[in-house]
């Protein structure tokens, strides 16, 4: 990092830092992100403003034996570090026994380096961290939605208890390999609703499909209704 920058080298390291943060902000906003362009660029602006004024005020530092202060302009970034922290837990929202939005809170606070790349003159730094962004937000998310996983949701049977049992629910599901990891049955008029927190392994995208298992239980005797309700971790 140079001690002294002129303007065109402080423009060049936002337009930089702009550039950076549209191209991963795209990604996000194609997707309906919370992080979506606009902030991903505030950002990654905020940081690289935040590196370029650092560098501005590098001469201004040492310390005079005539004063008693010393001023350490780097804690300026150490700062901006810090803020982003708070913002991207704001990001993250507990739902139950998974966390929403770890992935958006991760973009910013990742932005935020890559603007204080830019921002502290490392433009191959700032470039080829970008890089590694988009690969992880394009290219590693198809690896991601391909990949076996432990898959959940939660299926809600009503049924005629003299047509198909409670037992023999529970066998019909284990028999199609699901496992069962909670079962609680209600008893009303003559009926019961089972609530079935199952788990199978699969491809994410199976999650947004209708699955077979409730074309099966509509055609089974004694089933009334059934709901899906399927987990979706971001």
């Amino acid at each position: 990092m140079p001690v002294e920058i002129s303007w065109a080298d402080a423009v060049l390291r936002l337009a930089l830092a702009f550039v950076a943060g549209a191209v991963v902000g795209f990604n996000r906003s194609e997707r309906s992100e919370a992080a979506g362009m606009r902030t991903t660029i505030l950002v990654c602006l905020a940081a690289a403003i935040a590196g370029v004024l650092a560098n501005l005020l590098l001469h201004t530092t040492g310390k005079d034996q005539g004063y008693f202060t010393q001023m350490d302009v780097l804690r300026l970034p150490l700062g901006i570090l810090s803020g982003i922290g708070f913002i991207g837990a704001g990001a993250i929202i507990k739902k139950g026994d998974m966390a929403i939005g770890v992935t958006t809170a991760s973009t910013i606070w990742y932005m935020s380096v890559v603007g204080l790349c830019f921002g502290l003159g490392q433009l191959l730094l700032g470039a080829v961290a970008s890089a590694i962004a988009l690969i992880v937000l394009w290219l590693l998310r198809w690896f991601d939605l391909k990949m076996a996983r432990h898959l959940r949701a939660v299926l809600c049977v009503q049924a005629a208890p003299d047509l198909l049992a409670p037992g023999a629910l529970r066998d019909f599901l284990q028999q199609r390999d699901y496992r069962i990891l909670r079962w609680a049955v209600e008893w009303a008029n003559g009926k019961y609703t089972v609530h079935a927190s199952l788990q199978w392994e699969g491809e994410q995208e199976e999650l947004s499909l209708h699955p077979l298992l409730l074309s099966e239980l509509a055609q089974t005797e004694g089933v009334i209704a059934t709901e899906w309700n399927p987990a979706t971790p971001k």
